[in-house]
């Protein structure tokens, strides 16, 4: 028994955890440059209105459902049914798929980042083809070549992951510590004004300067915090869960939150958003990269070294940035091409896929991978050859993965009700007393993230007349539940057929 209790996680390693799978670096200057100082707002009402709440309904199905191998598909089904459980949990794993798409063409800005010290993938031409035809194919190779390594197996890219995060967990460092020592030096001047604080509440970025763009950027806000479903399967790991776990998710809150905003503020303290991030050759895949290299610059400026050792200092910081995503992405990846897909095959029922996607070689499903290869090389290759520009080709990746990644959590906040309804069930850890305050909580999940992706989809043909971009985050997800739809039924046909035999 001491040494069950031995292994669980206590409060600060908890805390650790919950930070770890949420927190994202990129997200911070990725939210400075479409919102400025104004993203702070937002982050810190997207922790109440959805990351607070979602955490403790993801950690009661997570105790109720310990036992469970198939994670979120048998939490619905148990709690509302079968079919609702696959088209959520389809549009979970469709969810991966655009993250793919959008990894395997924006993973060669870090990579050209950690080469040059700067962002070349807009030059890249070759054959007749552009610069996003060059990065398609580019990334069509890549998915191919990770696919026939991780069907082999998969142990060696731990230790990619590992180095990689450990160097992402470091730019956090450089990036506050950093910043702090800048605005010493400089005399506690911000390169960005605070505007006596109307910059709290408005956005420098021309495209961000109305309301309903302003509340499409809670797409993003959200996004951030995406992860926290993993939360789920660490009550029965937690000492003294009843008491640890909501002290645990609530702290964890607080720091994430705290996290990003003090990060976008100090994004603020050496980055003027007019000299650095108006250009056009920016945009939401390169930002990160561009405004690390203005920190290293900032930094050697700020210290009196010089202009020419300030540049140096500004392409050796970019290309630590541009490393460590590199690897990082890289061991995520990996592990993302299989762990999903693997979930979704064993969680789901035995006979709804054919028995050659069912098949697995060392525990790994192979030909559902190649499968899977397929589709996201013919997405990819659909939106390179699609004859955008190269920023708008990031942009469109990026919003597409943004909503097909938060719409499932409207799938698992939908069912919280039924599930607490259910007497049937189990529950260990009770976080919402009472069925109101879960509908509540419900109602809160689900509206926020529902109307957060409506102002999304709907902005760009507003107030831009783009509608390419809306029809492109409309079209993923509802392509998604048509093959789930199509895919479940045909599975019960074949239910129906057997019992009629």
């Amino acid at each position: 028994m001491d040494k069950k209790n031995s292994k669980k996680l206590s409060l600060k390693a908890l805390v650790l955890m919950i930070f770890t799978s949420v927190f994202g670096f990129a997200n911070m200057p990725r939210s400075y440059y479409l919102m400025g100082y104004g993203a702070i707002i937002w982050y810190i009402f997207a922790a109440f209105a959805f990351f607070i709440p979602f955490a403790f309904m993801m950690a009661e199905f997570g105790s109720a459902f310990e036992k469970e191998k198939g994670g979120i598909y048998s939490w619905m089904s148990k709690s509302v049914g079968p079919k609702f459980a696959f088209v959520g949990t389809f549009m979970w794993y469709a969810s991966y798929i655009v993250w793919m798409v959008n990894i395997s063409s924006s993973i060669w800005i870090p990579f050209s980042t950690s080469i040059f010290g700067d962002d070349r993938t807009a030059t890249w031409a070759a054959f007749g083809l552009n610069s996003t035809q060059v990065i398609g194919i580019l990334g069509i190779i890549w998915v191919v070549l990770v696919t026939r390594i991780a069907s082999k197996g998969v142990d060696q890219i731990t230790k990619i992951t590992s180095i990689g995060g450990t160097a992402v967990a470091a730019l956090n460092i450089v990036l506050i510590v950093g910043a702090v020592l800048i605005f010493i030096a400089n005399g506690g001047t911000l390169a960005q004004p605070l505007q006596g604080g109307r910059a709290f509440i408005s956005s420098p970025n021309p495209g961000y300067q109305t309301t309903i763009s302003s509340l499409g950027f809670l797409v993003f806000a959200i996004f951030s915090y995406g992860g926290i479903e993993v939360v789920g399967g660490l009550v029965d790991e937690t000492e003294n869960a009843r008491v640890n776990f909501p002290k645990g998710i609530t702290l964890a809150a607080i720091v994430i939150s705290i996290g990003y905003s003090l990060g976008i503020f100090l994004c603020g303290v050496f980055t003027n958003w007019q000299d650095v991030l108006s250009s056009n050759r920016i945009h939401m895949g390169n930002v990160a990269y561009i405004l690390m290299k203005n920190f290293g610059y900032e930094f050697g400026r700020a210290f009196g070294l010089g202009e020419v050792v300030s540049v140096q200092i500004g392409i050796w910081v970019a290309r630590f940035v541009g490393l460590s995503m590199f690897l990082a992405l890289t061991g995520a990846f990996f592990a993302l091409s299989y762990s999903p897909l693997k979930q979704l095959i064993d969680g789901t029922p035995h006979g709804l896929w054919t028995p050659k996607i069912e098949e697995t070689k060392d525990n790994i499903p192979v030909n559902a991978m190649w499968v899977q290869c397929g589709i996201v090389a013919v997405m990819i290759a659909l939106v390179s050859f699609g004859g955008e520009g190269a920023s708008k080709f990031f942009s469109r990746l990026i919003l597409m993965t943004n909503v097909a990644m938060t719409l499932p959590y409207m799938f698992l906040s939908i069912a919280f009700p039924a599930f607490k309804k259910n007497t049937n069930i189990r529950k260990p850890f009770e976080f919402f007393k009472s069925y109101s305050i879960a509908f509540l909580a419900t109602a809160l999940v689900t509206l926020t993230v529902g109307f957060a992706n409506l102002f999304t989809i709907i902005e760009p043909t507003i107030m831009k007349g783009d509608y390419m971009s809306t029809i492109w985050m409309i079209v993923g997800p509802v392509v998604f539940i048509i093959a789930a739809l199509i895919i479940y039924g045909r599975y019960e046909r074949k239910v129906k057929n057997k019992k009629a035999a």
